[in-house]
């Protein structure tokens, strides 16, 4: 059973938000859970509703953790041992849009079906099918632009300059990658990278199968549907917002989300120069606590 978002299909909202990585959670985990739930993934709960995640092996977990010490709403990681450390981790924030998550736990359940050579399979540059950036070519087919920030860091930004991803070389602390935004790669929206309203990040060892699936669908033209009055799930004063046009009705089509987007782009926005924040540093969240 397919889980991919549909956004013309059953519509949760009364606008389109577009771009769709200025969109951001539809407060429930639901979607995201379901392609798991489907292969009969061990959920449990704890005192503070809290959800956790097995699979049938232990060797993949997955936390929803709405009460969690930081803003890291959702930690997925994938171990060769289920009593070792953990091979990759990939976590999403409070504001993440839920359908990246869900594409990202769709393409999850795929690879677990094929076995540990699927979901364990590390990135490889120079092959056909594990090359990392392989990763960023769904954003580059959507006019995402190639930027070099830092010596160490290839970066790719989006059209209206309000999104990016990051992939950094050389040597990384494994423990850090896990805990904190300094990890391989970082996938973000807002205004800077380093006060982002929502961002994802996956440590150096994640399948480039679950990347390309997050990058597939945020460099997806379609708008995704959102309730107005819900601020919480759009980035207020950067969004487009499109009323959804009743039964009968022409929905915007992608052209006309471009042909808006275009309008509306900002001038170019200075360098970052805020060092960057760790999850795990309270002070340092940008936004109020779930």
């Amino acid at each position: 059973m397919s889980h991919q978002p549909d956004p013309l299909g059953d519509l949760d909202g009364d606008v389109y938000v577009s771009p769709r990585h200025l969109a951001s959670t539809t407060g429930t985990g639901d979607p995201a859970l379901a392609p798991l739930l489907d292969l009969g993934w061990d959920l449990r709960y704890d005192e503070d509703s809290n959800v956790y995640m097995s699979a049938p092996d232990r060797r993949v977990r997955l936390g929803y953790l709405p009460e969690g010490d930081d803003d890291g709403l959702w930690r997925i990681n994938a171990y060769k041992d289920s009593f070792g450390p953990p091979v990759w981790g990939v976590c999403f924030n409070d504001r993440v849009p839920t359908e990246f998550v869900q594409a990202f736990t769709t393409v999850l359940a795929t690879a677990y079906e094929q076995g540990p050579d699927a979901y364990l399979a590390r990135p490889v540059a120079g092959t056909d099918e594990h090359d990392p950036f392989l990763a960023i070519v769904p954003l580059l087919k959507q006019g995402w632009e190639i930027d070099r920030p830092r010596w160490d860091v290839i970066a790719v930004h989006a059209p209206d300059g309000l999104a990016g991803m990051e992939f950094t070389a050389g040597d990384l602390d494994s423990e850090a990658e896990l805990t904190t935004r300094a990890a391989r790669w970082q996938l973000w929206a807002g205004k800077s990278v380093d006060r982002p309203t929502w961002y994802a990040t996956a440590s150096t060892d994640t399948p480039v199968a679950l990347l390309a699936a997050v990058t597939e669908c945020v460099a997806d033209p379609a708008p995704l549907p959102r309730w107005r009055e819900a601020t919480f799930s759009y980035i207020k004063d950067m969004a487009q917002l499109t009323p959804i046009l009743p039964p009968g009705s022409t929905a915007p089509t992608p052209l006309d989300v471009r042909r808006t987007t275009a309008s509306r782009r900002p001038a170019a926005l200075p360098a970052a120069s805020v060092p960057r924040w760790s999850t795990t540093s309270p002070p340092a969240l940008p936004g109020p606590r779930r």
